[in-house]
């Protein structure tokens, strides 16, 4: 497939490729913190120790982060979606209430990061629509958190991951919730009632039955499960909730619908409307960008 007539293709081939989250921070002109969310992230070397991180031509702080003297990187926690979502919104002040410090060489450190790193501005590299920020490594730390992850436009966390296993095995019937899309449209089944829901399935252990199976059933489409997105619910009512990606044909029950376009308040289940609505939230804020920077 040509990259160069299908730009939608590419970035959905670009968002296959599971990263981690970071937040890059600096100091403006004025003293005052900086920062942004980004998965555009990468290390180059050990000797010399360096680091690479994409910044959008777009970005309001472009010249702030291309003409000071260094940055720091810091790569989110897993339970710091929240600092991911605030550094990637066009708030006023993105610091406000942020527990931060000065790093070592200067460049904001954010608390209770996976690890961070404070480093000097190499140099800055032409690169299309963006550019290249290339640090060297002056200090840097780390602490015993998971990093939090980031695929196809949503975010996934390991012990979420240990979570749905340790539910699968200890209850007797676990029931999966699929949030299934299809080019960024979410799948809902209409009740006779006008209610909508997401697909979920009851899956006795001991069957053979996957999601992925009774999912096919329903739709007549392909279907690739994905990662864990949540795990709710109590007892006999516990629910793994996973991303589902559809493939093409004419889907046989459901609808698909824009994640903006979705009428929450028709969601009859207050949990799983709870679940459908931050992921509402996350499709708006983290947009798969064709270097996957998510300011």
């Amino acid at each position: 497939m040509s990259a160069t007539h299908d730009p939608r293709a590419l970035r959905d081939a670009f968002g296959a490729f599971m990263t981690g989250v970071t937040v890059v921070t600096a100091l403006d002109a004025q003293g005052r913190p900086i920062g942004f969310t980004a998965n555009s992230f990468t290390s180059v070397s050990l000797e010399p120790p360096l680091l690479l991180v994409c910044l959008a031509r777009r970005s309001r702080n472009f010249a702030a982060f291309t003409g000071g003297h260094g940055f720091a990187v810091n790569v989110l926690a897993e339970d710091q979606k929240e600092l991911s979502n605030r550094f990637a919104t066009h708030t006023q002040d993105r610091f406000a209430g942020v527990a931060w410090r000065a790093g070592p060489h200067g460049a904001p450190v954010i608390e209770a990061v996976a690890a961070w790193f404070d480093c000097t501005l190499e140099r800055v590299i032409d690169a299309g629509d963006h550019a290249i920020l290339l640090g060297r490594v002056q200090a840097f730390d780390h602490g015993a958190a998971n990093g939090l992850g980031y695929v196809r436009g949503s975010y996934f966390t390991p012990r979420l991951a240990e979570e749905a296993t340790r539910t699968a095995s200890a209850e007797p019937q676990a029931r999966a919730v699929a949030i299934a899309t299809r080019d960024d449209q979410v799948l809902l089944f209409e009740d006779a009632d006008g209610q909508l829901r997401l697909p979920a399935f009851d899956i006795p252990q001991g069957e053979d039955a996957t999601l992925a199976s009774r999912l096919r059933e329903a739709t007549g489409l392909p279907v690739v499960v994905g990662f864990v997105y949540a795990v709710c619910g109590h007892g006999h009512t516990r629910r793994i909730v996973y991303r589902c990606e559809l493939g093409r044909g004419t889907c046989a029950h459901g609808v698909f619908l824009p994640p903006e376009a979705i009428a929450l308040e028709r969601v009859g289940d207050e949990e799983l409307r709870g679940i459908l609505a931050q992921y509402v939230s996350e499709s708006a804020l983290l947009p798969q960008l064709p270097t996957r920077q998510l300011e």
